[in-house]
């Protein structure tokens, strides 16, 4: 069988993107084995990480599609994309960092359009920076949604078989809880649904976690959890989706940490991610589900405060590629699953 190719963008070049990057494709040459890693960004950012590492900058060759990759451990190919970015500092907010960040996304998703790429796998980008750079999206996961054309899509943070949906992530709390709607929900629970499903799971437990303290307890502390998360969760299992809750998440998430769970749909991004990045740091990825293509991104950000100084870990990154490698043959099936699931 052959080999997926990924894209791997470079994330914003002010921060340990190219660090991480040049780690991870340099130092683990058994990924070759799994995968074919194609970089999209900037020559010259990722030369200069090279460098700083003590390697070869002529390690990095620049082809002109993912289909003119060799595949050679000890090299790292890549599509450049726009101008150079020799000039961008490290370390600082940049707003040719944050555009650069942008198009790499957005010639990774045209690859992959076009079947040229099989996945795509992200190192951080800045949004502060991507702002500044003309480019308004809340994150990665938004922007990735808008060049697919989905309107249906989940941020989903895994570790091993650990999978943490969530209902809202990039918005604030006051938002996130206008946008916790039936509708919302029955569509997140529907992906989580056949996200199981095309893992061969379909009878699966998903566990949604409460918007509130204790999940409401009954009407004390909010209706929220009444009036919209358990009707979606009757709701779904009607539809032969095994949904349970609203659960109390401080009871819920420690037992999914313990094994008892293995689906888990969190409200907004801090129910999820605080726990989850407190237990599982760097043996965690980010996966998109809802695009027709695999999405994992590494689960940190850029690291402004360390750039450049060679003490960035890929591990993270490492994952997200194995992750992307192992997906990515399978992903048709994801993606035609949540098709079915989510069309009315």
């Amino acid at each position: 069988m052959s080999i997926p190719t990924l894209a791997v963008t470079l994330g914003d070049v002010a921060g340990i993107g190219p660090e991480i990057t040049a780690k991870a494709l340099l130092g683990h040459d058994d990924l070759r084995e799994r995968c074919v890693p194609v970089v999209v960004g900037d020559a010259d950012a990722m030369r200069r990480a090279v460098t700083a590492l003590g390697q070869d900058p002529d390690a990095v060759r620049v082809i002109g599609s993912p289909a003119d990759a060799a595949n050679v451990p000890g090299t790292i190919e890549l599509v450049q994309t726009g101008p150079s970015l020799a000039d961008v500092p490290l370390g600082e907010l940049s707003a040719a960092a944050g555009d650069g960040a942008y198009r790499f996304v957005v010639e990774a998703c045209r690859l992959a359009r076009e079947g040229l790429v099989d996945g795509i796998v992200t190192p951080p980008l800045n949004k502060a920076a991507m702002h500044a750079g003309g480019h308004r999206w809340p994150g990665h996961t938004e922007l990735l949604a808008h060049e697919f054309g989905v309107q249906n899509f989940s941020l989903v943070l895994s570790a091993g078989d650990l999978y943490f949906f969530h209902l809202t992530t990039h918005v604030s709390l006051r938002q996130a809880i206008e946008d916790i709607t039936p509708e919302r929900t029955r569509d997140v629970l529907d992906l989580a649904g056949a996200f199981t499903a095309a893992l061969g799971r379909p009878d699966e437990a998903i566990g949604l976690a409460g918007l509130n303290p204790h999940a409401g307890e009954n009407r004390l502390f909010g209706d929220e959890d009444a009036d919209v998360l358990a009707p979606a969760v009757a709701a779904a299992r009607e539809r032969g989706i095994n949904a349970h809750g609203p659960l109390p998440a401080d009871a819920l998430i420690p037992a999914a940490v313990k094994g008892k769970w293995n689906m888990v749909v969190a409200c907004y991004h801090d129910q999820g991610h605080a726990p989850f990045k407190a237990v599982y740091g760097d043996d965690g990825v980010n996966i998109t589900v809802g695009l027709p293509v695999v999405r994992v991104s590494v689960d940190h950000g850029t690291a402004f405060d360390i750039a450049g100084q060679g003490i960035a870990r890929e591990a993270s990154l490492v994952l997200a590629i194995e992750r992307a490698a192992d997906l990515a043959p399978g992903w048709d099936h994801v993606w035609q699953t949540a098709q079915k699931a989510t069309t009315r």
